[in-house]
């Protein structure tokens, strides 16, 4: 049994470069000059020959036909067995409308998610007959994948942008934002695309993983505000930054992880571009940036 994951997209909503932004890293990608990356989805298997993908990503086409081991075998026949979504994002479930073409896979989400679906007559377009909607409670192992087998959890985060109100709470503890553990062969491994804090219990529940993929959307947190983009912070975002004292890198400093992997880069992050001293600092402190196309033994 061989347990493979490869990065479909490495980058948070809008990709890089994203289709409006004139930032130094989208003009960079543009030209060439470093990798464009598309936006955050993940796949795992546990045989080589099951695939499950972690969060439907806008860009997931494109993406799954940049991955061999995702293309079909034969007339509608297709390797992918499953689609488990950690939240509601639009950059998480946008790929879902690609994947209507009466292909048969399982959907995953908890009970909470699958209503923010339910509420939306377009992904009506999702065939029962062909797309079954599994919901998942909290810590519940499942096979997500023949040999693989998941477990969800809660971390802080907050609801989709579409449905936020008035008031936003950045650090819920429920259904809206989870992390994924994933079993096989014998190994452990974390998929937390979205994490607002790093309470204790999350500390511990990681130590010891084979490999952690974690949010690395911002390496500051007011980094598009600097930049002039965005009023919003990383914080308001609900996602940790990389850096500063309460910053990922210093969480995960405490606890043993084999390998750490940091995915969900927003355009705007500088670790995206490689010869940057941040870029430099994060291989320093042990962590690999993910970018497409990345495939990794565990």
């Amino acid at each position: 049994m061989t347990f493979r994951t490869h990065i479909l997209g490495a980058a948070a909503g809008g990709g890089l470069p994203q289709w409006n932004c004139g930032c130094e890293n989208c003009t960079l990608a543009r030209a060439g000059e470093i990798p464009a990356q598309s936006q955050s989805s993940v796949a795992f298997s546990a045989n080589g020959s099951d695939w499950a993908i972690l969060n439907a990503s806008p860009d997931i086409r494109d993406q799954m036909a940049r991955a061999p081991a995702l293309h079909p075998t034969d007339l509608r026949t297709s390797p992918l067995r499953s689609v488990l979504l950690t939240n509601g994002d639009i950059d998480h479930v946008a790929g879902l409308l690609t994947l209507r073409e009466q292909q048969a896979f399982q959907l995953f989400a908890t009970a909470e998610i699958h209503q923010v679906l339910a509420d939306n007559p377009i992904f009506a377009a999702l065939n029962p007959a062909f797309v079954t909607r599994t919901p998942i409670a909290l810590e519940q192992d499942f096979e997500l994948a023949p040999g693989l087998t998941a477990r969800l959890f809660p971390v802080p985060g907050k609801v989709p942008l579409y449905l936020e109100g008035e008031t936003v709470q950045t650090d819920l503890v429920g259904e809206q934002t989870v992390g994924v553990q994933l079993q096989a062969a014998g190994k452990t491994v974390f998929y937390i695309p979205g994490c607002a804090a790093m309470p204790p219990d999350l500390q511990s529940r990681l130590d010891g993983a084979d490999m952690v993929m974690f949010d690395g959307t911002l390496w500051q947190d007011d980094e598009m505000v600097a930049a002039g983009l965005s009023q919003k912070t990383g914080r308001r975002m609900g996602h940790m930054s990389m850096s500063g004292p309460e910053g990922s890198i210093a969480a995960f400093a405490p606890i043993s992880v084999r390998q750490k992997v940091f995915v969900h880069m927003n355009n705007t992050n500088p670790v995206l571009r490689p010869t940057s001293p941040q870029r430099a600092a994060v291989t320093e402190a042990g962590w690999i940036v993910a970018h497409d196309g990345l495939d990794m033994m565990i």
